[in-house]
């Protein structure tokens, strides 16, 4: 098949997040497709962004053909990453007769994480004759926008990305959920019975084979930080209101008489600024940021760490459930996992790795913590054991990709 996927923020292994798109192209292409990513030039969650002459500037990736549209920097959530979407979206929907003539998709994947690229999705399907439209479900939008965000569901932009989800609902044929509950909200959007599918997300093995070394930066600090003989309580990913990353903070605040304990969050993000201005506030000297790594480095960086956090805020949103990629990466890593979710599908709980804490409750994170710094060493490893062996039974790539090409058939 010639596969066209539409993610504004879809990244690689060197470029940063979003991992996504690229796993499932990359299995795709192995498999004899095509495939033809079409992404914004500028993403937030980039470490590093492309270089963009024009729209439409194209770029091979390990065999995936990428195609960069100009969007415009941005920071921040406010106006200016509306525009970028609006931008985006826009310049697609005006060339959907061109694109659907370029690349002769025999599937259109709608995959932003905004809802809105169904409009562009649904015209170059109108020209692309015979084309299948998934649209692809990461976060739910705009439910994120309102009981994370605290945005009020009359505001313009929240009412704007409220009709684009009812719409990729109602007229695409099939839609891909990574949340495993949100069938039941979908229907009364608009989704017709039959038409979900459920694809969580995963990991490539064979880029847990031979990870990539660690910048000089992370590899003394953390070196050290071993040589001082601290427990090291790691986050990496995204820092983001909807990470909880203050929670984090706060349980370091509360754990800061406990010398054996130190924090280290790696990554990048809307929140950084804010949050590292807490931790000096605050006077955190058990608390580390450190710059966001590659994918390649994320195992070399995990065995660094004797627990990964995981958390997010405590919200009626996760009642669709949680699929995001830190939590399988901690799991392959063999690391416990800190496990500050409110979701129906627990993890830690379900592949016995880690311990589940209240997510918002200071005490209760603190409280895990220190559970697993007090564990026994070979107990924390069997916890960690775990959720490694359910990783590979259950979340590899390459069977989640062709779950995704069944439901594009």
């Amino acid at each position: 098949m010639n596969i066209l996927l539409i993610n504004h923020y879809a990244g690689s292994p060197d470029m940063g997040m979003e991992f996504r798109p690229y796993y499932m192209a990359r299995e795709w292409v192995k498999l004899g497709h095509k495939v033809v990513i079409i992404a914004g030039d500028y993403s937030h969650l980039r470490r590093k962004n492309p270089s963009a002459s024009h729209d439409f500037t194209g770029e091979k990736i390990d065999g995936i053909y990428y195609y960069w549209v100009k969007t415009g920097r941005y920071e921040g959530n406010g106006v200016k990453r509306a525009l970028s979407m609006a931008r985006f979206t826009g310049k697609l929907w005006l060339k959907a007769k061109w694109i659907a003539r370029k690349f002769r998709p025999d599937a259109i994947i709608t995959s932003s994480t905004y809802p809105i690229d169904t409009y562009a999705g649904q015209r170059i399907r109108h020209f692309a004759q015979g084309a299948k439209l998934v649209h692809e479900v990461h976060d739910m939008w705009p439910s994120t926008l309102t009981e994370v965000g605290g945005m009020s569901k009359h505001n313009p932009f929240v009412m704007v990305m409220q009709i684009g989800e009812n719409s990729a609902y109602r007229h695409s044929d099939k839609v891909v959920s990574l949340p495993p509950f949100a069938e039941k909200y979908m229907q009364r959007h608009g989704l017709k019975k039959g038409k979900f599918v459920h694809i969580n997300n995963g990991v490539v093995i064979e880029d847990w084979m031979h990870p990539q070394a660690l910048p000089e930066e992370h590899e003394q600090t953390l070196k050290q930080l071993k040589n001082d003989g601290k427990f090291v309580v790691g986050y990496f990913g995204g820092h983001a209101l909807s990470n909880a990353l203050e929670d984090l903070l706060s349980a370091a605040k509360a754990m800061r008489s406990n010398a054996k304990i130190h924090f280290v969050l790696v990554g990048d993000g809307a929140e950084k600024k804010n949050l590292q201005a807490f931790a000096a506030e605050q006077k955190l000297e058990n608390v580390t940021f450190l710059p966001p790594v590659s994918k390649y480095a994320i195992p070399t960086l995990a065995q660094n760490f004797d627990c990964c956090y995981i958390g997010v805020k405590d919200s009626p949103l996760y009642r669709f459930g949680i699929a995001m990629n830190k939590i399988f990466d901690s799991m392959m890593a063999g690391k416990p996992m800190v496990y500050a979710v409110n979701a129906p599908n627990n993890y830690a709980e379900k592949y016995h790795c880690g311990v589940t804490v209240k997510p918002g409750d200071i005490k209760s994170i603190a409280a895990g913590i220190k559970q697993l710094a007090d564990m026994p060493q070979e107990e924390r490893e069997r916890l960690g054991q775990n959720g490694r062996k359910a990783v590979l039974e259950n979340f590899e790539y390459s069977v989640l990709a062709k779950k995704f090409l069944e439901a594009l058939k």
